[in-house]
């Protein structure tokens, strides 16, 4: 066996690189996955185009792998050789480049990865992994939302979440979790992505283009009764977030949560917070998410792997190209690089 990856090889540098990798070996408690599939994030880019966030050069990048598992390493009991699996790359947070996602061969953590189903493909599994982790961490961490934890059977509750975003990865996670979390769901999207997030299970779906959203979401959540727990504004940009904000004035404040730090003043009564998906990874949330169940719902079909994969082919070779297309925008889909 050998390894290459897609470097990073100093701030800013563009494209990236291909070059030879070292054939790392896992640690105890984690796995070494060969990948099958990578998906793209705009951190990604953001990360190669504005130098931020790296520490140390040259670096892997990427968070979302699907593939086997070559070897696992001291104290793994819930994983085996063979197993096919999603995972969540962890480099953003180590800094070492065996932790990134977008070589041949990466290092995950086995609290951060979850068998899929023999029916589910890998390009389509790997859209979930750092989509699930950002999500959990807005949900349940209890500096953000802190709902309960998401089940198979959970009951509905009177509580009423808002997702901004409904149609994106993060969005459409957020969107089943919160179900799952026994919460009625209401999303905006784009008109032509209202089937999408109404499939995922919100109630409601909202086209956030439109003039009078913020009254006729408004008026939605005082019909519906119950507790409005806040919005998950999946987008986090400066309109998202003061739309968000002029929302929650009209319904007597609340909380925002952002897979951004907000960059706007929010209006006095509205709390909004930015997540961090890092700080679940092996605490009580990761562990009754990835731990439990998220294995569970992927096998059951309750938790359901979209938006759908936008598949570029060519591996490591098109990484620079999928970035270069992520950058550019996507509706309802993740790009996905495959060999």
């Amino acid at each position: 066996m050998s390894n290459q990856a897609a470097w990073l090889t100093e701030a800013k540098a563009n494209p990236l690189k291909v070059d030879e990798a070292e054939m790392w070996k896992p640690a105890e408690g984690e796995i070494l996955v060969k990948n099958e599939a990578w998906a793209i994030n705009p951190v990604d880019w953001k990360i190669q185009d504005h130098g931020v966030f790296i520490q140390k050069y040259p670096i892997v990048l990427g968070t979302d792998v699907a593939g086997s598992i070559a070897a696992v390493g001291q104290g793994v009991t819930n994983f085996k050789q063979g197993q096919r699996v999603m995972g969540w790359a962890f480099s953003l947070a180590t800094g070492e480049p065996r932790d990134g996602a977008l070589q041949l061969y990466s290092i995950i953590k086995a609290r951060n990865a979850s068998p899929i189903p023999d029916s589910m493909s890998f390009e389509r599994a790997v859209v979930l992994p750092l989509a699930v982790s950002t999500a959990a961490a807005g949900l349940y961490l209890k500096d953000h939302l802190g709902l309960p934890y998401p089940g198979k059977e959970t009951k509905k509750s009177n509580k009423t979440i808002l997702v901004w975003g409904g149609s994106s990865s993060v969005g459409a996670t957020v969107i089943q979790l919160a179900r799952a979390s026994g919460l009625t769901v209401y999303a905006t999207a784009s008109a032509r992505n209202h089937a999408l997030v109404k499939e995922l299970g919100a109630e409601k779906a909202f086209d956030y283009t439109q003039k009078g959203v913020v009254d006729e979401i408004v008026q939605a959540v005082k019909e519906g009764g119950g507790e409005f727990v806040g919005i998950y504004d999946a987008i986090a940009l400066k309109d998202s977030f003061t739309t968000s904000g002029e929302i929650l004035k009209k319904l007597g404040g609340g909380h925002v949560v952002g897979t951004l730090p907000p960059d706007v003043e929010f209006p006095e009564g509205v709390k909004c917070s930015g997540v961090f998906a890092t700080k679940i990874s092996g605490d009580a949330v990761g562990d009754a998410v990835w731990g439990k169940y998220v294995p569970e719902a992927l096998e059951s079909g309750q938790l359901k792997a979209k938006p759908d994969p936008i598949i570029i082919k060519g591996g490591l070779e098109k990484m620079q190209e999928a970035f270069d297309r992520q950058k550019q925008g996507v509706s309802a889909g993740k790009i996905v690089v495959v060999p």
